[in-house]
């Protein structure tokens, strides 16, 4: 039950924000107030903001009463800034308007955008916003300037800070704000006339006071996010300019971000880089510091530098992809990582050899060797990326990962790194390793930490105390480079900076928040124990997700991140549910289980993408097919085997079903069909009636067939052997006669597999947790088709890939399987001439082709059969999920709510799979088919 106070709140705010975007009860308010970080508060209640309008009423509310608030965006913060214990407002998918400059010189960006969609809407122009931080495919916005994040490229000068043209603000007293408004800027200096002359008399008695400024300047030659940018109060004399660049880096606790406005910078799209090799890690440190100086005096163009330390290299070594020189180092060998870019190819060699020329002086342990070749310089950035999940992958289950985040001086890099290694060693943390943007003075460390353990926490807090004291004290360093204060360094910001700067700050935060309502206990805290509180638990749930670090990376993939949970929920949910279940807490945590089903279960659409976003590469998608068969019943269990036992029975069915269907729909039309089934959707749970709902379909398996020596074993998937075109559909052929007429053209002679009717890949039942039905059926199909390609002599084309990848994956024995894209570049296109087609036409990627690494090459196919291809590139997985999408599509209509608008200019559609067509076609009004259709289309026998 809510406080009296917050029971006040609830019932005012709920008069005008829906009730599905409010929160209160635990499983929700637990799994939505879970950030990146080891920090964990639990909040009150939780709003899911759409837009502006909604947070402002929310602020304005919430400071009437005197209530905190807190305000997240992605979650991707690791220092605790977005955790609450009263009330947090997440910026919901739904508020991402952009705008862009005519010219392209600057963009506009709504908070839940994300970064890299950022980037998608510039890319086509070379342009990218500034801000780089490794998470940002997923972090957004909101988060991005509120943490002034930064990266591998971006350094100090082209962070938010730096490339900030002007922003939109929701002050504490719900007061709106825009710096880029006249009318804006003169309404709030009516309004707010103290406030403004507060804010020039800290900026002036700044500049005034000569030690304070000089340290201003000297703290912020590199990058610092520890505290607030007290720089604007040095580098602006413009009052809204100094409040505009006060809120980068203020990590909420000074207002609102409702929209940013960043100048954008080149993307240049030539690039090289190279992988070098020190004997040891002060050698490397002296090579940064030399590449660093050459680069400030114009010598050189280096877009970055990462360090690898030796720990770093061998944490990699053995996964995966990498190298096998790796296992060949010695202890002490320590990596760069150098990247240059550059308009021009011609302009990468010489600048390549300049950087060459510039470490002629250092000896490494292999050739120095650029390379523009995008296979290899994304094999070292690979080496690079996979440093942090590496540890996270390999830690004890329980502990937690921290990754630390300071700077150095340039000219102090390798004393003090070697400094940092030597606490390792002190403090018993041996297998620490440390990498991150040497350029910049930037380093990483990376250690598993247990909090469940009282010696263990004190070990961490001397660990903390001794690196705090080395970085901010003897080296001047910053304690956060681009991470943020949040709850983890607030306690040491006053070590850093001293008395002067730390007072400052507090007056800076006591002007823009005098009620302190607006994200309390973050940068301004006198707890000096603040970071070793509320420390999140990591308990076990299931080895399928143990390694998870609550990173959030993998939640735009996912297609129910906007209506219901994302992987890194899911997880969180199932742990605590554990975590219960543990200390007997029974009740509790069935209670859980069964709040758990609709947003944990019945909308994930198991489609296992988070997996390829995942560090650690986690499938959430597997861990709700187990727990799918936990929840199957014996009756349940009896009626899947049936199926499986008697499955051209239920096909038959299927077709009947389907061409009912279609039957009424042509006696009474698509609005009163709609309406019709929509009521009895509501009144018996039937599933979804769609006018782009197949009819029913029976193959001709007895087609004329040439003999010839180029033979093919054609697997047609159960829902192609099923499913027809629906009325809403251009085409008449079936997939079916429209797989046989291109394999006939390209000179195949087809064979199929016996007793075809009764032959299934086992999705169907794996999917709902059917494990032994879905086995069942995996090794009837299997013995079917080693018997009909003789053992793999001859390869096999199934036309959907879902259950392409399916089999690929069940299967014991190596006969090749193909799917539609890949078969068609391999054994298609030697066969056939392709002529473009002109009409614009736009594909969609399925879960299966993208887990396949089928991408690149369904776009490379597309490009052979139209001269216009779109890949709309906020659309990830459709959400139908096999037949999910009939009985929640409202999954479906979510994963696709951006697919009209970024598929309107193409006139055809192509994907690979019957179900997720249905679902596409449905969302986006284009007809979708198989890719099949348009080579068929566009193709013709070599003379």
């Amino acid at each position: 039950m809510l406080e009296e106070k917050y029971q006040d709140f609830l019932e005012v705010i709920s008069t005008k924000i829906a009730k599905n975007q409010i929160f209160t009860d635990k499983l929700h308010t637990l799994v939505y107030g879970t950030d990146a970080s080891f920090y964990r508060l639990l909040p009150k209640i939780v709003i899911k903001a759409n837009n502006a309008d909604e947070v402002q009423f929310i602020i304005k509310e919430a400071y009437k009463k005197v209530l905190p608030v807190t305000f997240r965006a992605a979650g991707t913060s690791l220092s605790g800034q977005a955790v609450s214990d009263s009330i947090l407002i997440i910026t919901s998918r739904k508020f991402t308007n952009f705008k862009l400059a005519d010219d392209k010189s600057y963009i506009s960006l709504e908070p839940a955008l994300t970064g890299e969609q950022a980037n998608n809407i510039l890319k086509e122009f070379n342009k990218k916003i500034g801000p780089d931080p490794a998470s940002i495919n997923a972090a957004m916005i909101g988060g991005i300037a509120a943490n002034n994040a930064s990266g591998m490229c971006c350094g100090i000068s082209q962070n938010s800070y730096k490339t900030l043209k002007s922003i939109k603000l929701i002050m504490a007293d719900g007061t709106r704000l825009d710096t880029a408004s006249e009318k804006s800027k003169k309404r709030f200096r009516h309004q707010h006339t103290d406030f403004l002359d507060g804010l020039k008399n800290l900026a002036t008695k700044t500049k005034q006071d000569k030690e304070l400024k000089s340290l201003i300047e000297k703290k912020f030659k590199i990058k610092n996010t520890c505290g607030y940018s007290l720089n604007a109060l040095v580098d602006y004399h413009d009052e809204f300019d100094i409040l505009s660049h006060l809120i980068i880096g203020s990590e909420g606790t000074l207002a609102f971000i409702e929209e940013v406005t960043y100048n954008t910078v080149e993307d240049y799209p030539n690039k090289a880089s190279a992988l070098i090799f020190f004997e040891n890690i002060k050698d490397a440190c002296d090579a940064v510091s030399k590449i660093k100086l050459a680069k400030d005096d114009g010598k050189i163009i280096v877009d970055a530098v990462e360090l690898m330390d030796n720990k770093a290299l061998k944490s990699v070594q053995d996964k995966e992809g990498m190298p096998n020189y790796l296992k060949e180092f010695n202890n002490e060998v320590t990596a760069l990582l150098i990247e240059t870019r550059a308009k021009l190819k011609k302009d990468l060699k010489i600048q390549t050899k300049d950087i060459e020329g510039i470490l002629d002086e250092f000896k490494t342990v292999r050739p120095i060797k650029f390379t523009s070749k995008v296979e290899e310089y994304t094999l070292f950035w690979k080496i690079r990326k996979g440093l942090f999940p590496a540890v996270g992958a390999v830690r004890k289950i329980g502990t937690t990962v921290i990754i630390e985040d300071v700077a150095y001086p340039i000219e102090s890099l390798s004393q003090a790194t070697l400094e940092l290694q030597s606490l390792f060693e002190k403090h018993g943390y041996h297998q620490a390793l440390i990498f991150g943007h040497a350029l910049e003075g930037n380093f990483h460390f990376v250690f598993t930490q247990d909090f469940n353990d009282e010696k263990e926490v004190k070990r961490y807090d001397e660990f903390m105390n001794d690196v705090t004291t080395s970085v901010a004290v003897k080296y001047q360093g910053s304690l956060k480079a681009e991470h943020g204060t949040g709850r983890n360094m607030a306690a040491f910001i006053e070590l850093e900076w001293g008395k002067t700067a730390f007072d400052m700050m507090e007056s800076i935060k006591n002007l823009f928040d005098p009620s302190g309502i607006l994200n309390p206990g973050v940068i301004i805290n006198h707890d000096k124990q603040a970071h070793l509180k509320n420390l999140k638990p990591l308990p076990a749930t299931n080895d399928l997700v143990d390694t998870c670090i609550e990173c959030g990376f993998c939640e735009p993939m996912c297609p129910s991140n906007a209506i219901t949970f994302t992987p890194r929920h899911r997880i969180v949910a199932n742990r605590e549910i554990s975590r219960l279940e543990s200390i007997g807490e029974q009740k509790e945590a069935e209670e859980l289980k069964e709040a758990y089903v609709y947003d944990g279960l019945e909308t994930c659409a198991t489609c296992s993408l988070c997996s390829t976003a995942c560090p650690v590469g986690i499938d959430t998608g597997a861990l709700t097919k187990y727990l799918r068969h936990e929840r199957i019943t014996p009756t349940q269990d009896k009626v899947a085997t049936f199926i499986a036992n008697n499955f051209s029975t239920t096909l038959s069915g299927m077709r009947v079903g389907l061409k009912s269907a279609n039957f009424v729909h042509s006696l009474i039309g698509t609005s009163l069909m709609n309406g019709m089934t929509s009521s009895f959707r509501k009144l018996l749970g039937t599933p979804k009636w769609s006018a782009t709902l197949p009819s029913g379909l029976s193959i001709n398996k007895k087609f004329t067939n040439k003999a010839s020596d180029k033979k093919i074993v054609y697997f047609p998937s159960c829902i192609s052997r099923t499913m027809g075109q629906s009325s809403f559909s251009q085409e008449e052929k079936s997939l079916y006669d429209v797989t046989v007429e291109v394999l006939q053209k390209a000179g195949f002679e087809i064979i199929l597999p016996k007793a075809l009717e009764e032959l299934c890949c086992g999705m169907p039942f794996s999917s709902k947790g059917f494990k032994k039905q879905s086995e069942q059926k995996s090794t009837q199909l299997e013995k079917a088709l080693i018997e009909a390609s003789k053992n793999g002599e001859y390869s096999i084309l199934c036309d959907t890939s879902p259950c392409t990848k399916k089999m690929n994956e069940s299967f014991i024995s190596d006969i090749k399987i193909y799917e539609p894209i890949e078969f068609c570049l391999d054994k298609v296109v030697n066969e056939l001439e392709f002529t473009k087609i002109d009409e614009p036409i736009t594909i969609h990627t399925t879960c299966s082709s993208r887990k396949m690494g089928l991408h690149e090459k369904f776009i490379a196919l597309a490009k052979l059969c139209s001269k216009e291809v779109i890949v709309p590139a906020d659309v990830k997985c459709c959400g139908f999920a096999g037949d999910r999408g009939f009985n929640f599509p409202e999954l479906n209509k979510s994963a696709l709510s951006s697919l009209k608008e970024q598929t309107s200019k193409a006139k055809l559609a192509f994907s690979t799979s019957k179900t997720c067509e249905i679902g596409l076609s449905e969302e986006s009004g284009l007809d979708y088919n198989s890719i099949l259709y348009l080579v068929n289309r566009c193709t013709s026998p070599k003379n």
